[in-house]
């Protein structure tokens, strides 16, 4: 009896060249999925002129798309928006990871005793991208759809995150990029980013303050795996007037507090 052949993630004949591996409607779906995903909602034509294509190809696109469950039609507005098979695929993406479990009561506990609203993030293609919240009660607060992606640089995760780098590898990773400025306050230099680093480690939490939203305020510490590494970032965020400077070091102590919560529910023993 021959032996079964060992099943591969690509066929023989496989060219990486993505105009040869790459097919075109599915793509064109996919684009139209992500779209959907930055809005609240989008109609045909909106979507024709977004994505350059005619109203009948779109049409087609949708209609596909709708008999899957991907998208679906708001009748009163003729808007289109993301549908629950959607949002099972995205859940599929948690599963492969158990921190987003584990964070789920330790956030919930940080929303309590902070009063402000606590997030979940991870490192997606170079930016930050939440997968996980538990919202304030507050009128006024921090709101982070799943999926969101923000730019390492101007978020409390993201320079969470990036503090865990050492120095060659934070320049190797930032070559290339651009520290676009989003207020005032945005760190643009990689010298100052550095010594934001330096701060980091040794306070042991990131802080955003303003730097992507004029009004708010972010505290986040890096949650490390069993292996040491670091996988993922919680934080809370809110409003300067509540979140304000005298507030900061005892909600950076309760958030670095939590993700040592996690990083030891991960395995990680260092966080003992």
């Amino acid at each position: 009896m021959k032996p079964t052949a060992r099943r591969k993630g690509r066929p023989k004949a496989f060219d990486s060249k993505p105009a040869q591996t790459t097919i075109q409607s599915l793509d064109r779906a996919l684009e139209v999925l992500d779209r959907l995903a930055q809005e609240n909602g989008m109609t045909l034509t909106g979507l024709s002129e977004e994505l350059d294509q005619s109203p009948a190809t779109m049409y087609r696109v949708l209609s596909t798309l709708q008999a899957r469950g991907f998208v679906e039609i708001d009748p009163a507005t003729q808007a289109w928006h993301v549908g629950a098979m959607a949002f099972r695929l995205g859940s599929a993406f948690l599963r492969r990871s158990s921190v987003a479990e584990r964070s789920r009561p330790v956030m919930r506990d940080l929303m309590e005793t902070t009063g402000e609203t606590s997030n979940l993030g991870i490192e997606r293609d170079g930016e930050v991208m939440f997968i996980g919240q538990v919202e304030t009660p507050e009128t006024i607060r921090a709101f982070f759809p799943p999926g969101t992606l923000s730019p390492m640089h101007a978020s409390g995760i993201g320079k969470a995150l990036l503090s865990q780098r050492d120095p060659d590898t934070l320049a190797r990773f930032l070559r290339g990029r651009s520290l676009e400025r989003f207020t005032d306050k945005t760190i643009t230099t990689l010298d100052a980013l550095q010594t934001e680093m330096e701060t980091i480690r040794q306070t042991g939490y990131a802080y955003d303050d303003e730097e992507r939203t004029i009004g708010m305020r972010c505290v986040a510490a890096p949650i490390l795996n069993l292996y040491g590494e670091t996988i993922a970032g919680i934080s809370v965020s809110g409003p300067t007037h509540r979140m304000s400077s005298e507030r900061i070091h005892d909600i950076g102590h309760r958030v670095r507090q939590a993700a040592r919560i996690v990083s030891r529910g991960l395995g990680n023993a260092e966080s003992d």
